[in-house]
């Protein structure tokens, strides 16, 4: 049964140790131990010592780093590894098309309009996914098509505009090198990711 708080220092304790937990449930820490994280708040919160000495806490921190990165560096090559099979076996289908970039389109609608060059801005509407299907962005979402320029965006998409005329709709396959690289973006996008992206061009806005 959840405990009861009546008093507002009981729902703001509360509140922060919600916070706290939120916190580290959003990390890629395993093993935690709800105990031992209780214990280290009580002590500091009484100004009691430590009761692991500063030299072992640093270690176990070092410890605890160096396997995160090495979990993160699979995970990476993992994804790298995925991306170039995807593409591989994708370049395959009939109607895919293969710049030298190694940019994989399909286009789903022939639009007849004007092609937009490095210095326009572009409205336009997406949906853009992972490769296992997870949309991360979409406009069509949103219901608002979006604007920007044609050279502000990530090479991938720099090289498919200036290919399309107005009224297109072309499937994008972008490998990470044109996306966003090694990095990722923000929590959805890894790095190494390889992203696909239903593009609709609407309008060339100048």
């Amino acid at each position: 049964m959840s405990a009861h708080y009546e008093t507002v220092e009981q729902k703001v304790s509360y509140g922060i140790g919600r916070q706290m937990g939120e916190q580290l449930s959003n990390n890629e820490i395993e093993g935690l131990e709800i105990d031992a994280v209780l214990n280290g708040l009580a002590d500091a919160l009484n100004g009691q010592p430590s009761a692991v000495p500063h030299d072992q806490l640093e270690l176990a921190f070092q410890e605890i780093s160096q396997r995160l990165r090495a979990r993160q560096r699979e995970k990476s090559e993992q994804l790298a590894a995925d991306g170039k099979a995807f593409l591989a076996e994708n370049a395959k289908r009939e109607g895919v098309v293969v710049t030298g970039s190694g940019l994989q389109y399909e286009v789903l609608t022939a639009g007849a309009g004007e092609k937009p060059g490095t210095r326009s801005v572009v409205r336009t509407h997406y949906h853009g996914t992972l490769i296992n299907g997870e949309v991360f962005d979409s406009s069509y979402q949103r219901g608002e098509p979006a604007e920007f320029p044609v050279n502000g965006v990530i090479a991938g998409w720099t090289e498919a505009l200036q290919l399309m005329p107005v009224g297109s709709k072309w499937r994008l396959y972008v490998p990470y090198q044109l996306a966003y690289g090694e990095r990722g973006a923000g929590g959805r996008i890894g790095p190494y990711s390889t992203l696909i992206f239903d593009v609709e061009l609407l309008d060339i806005v100048r």
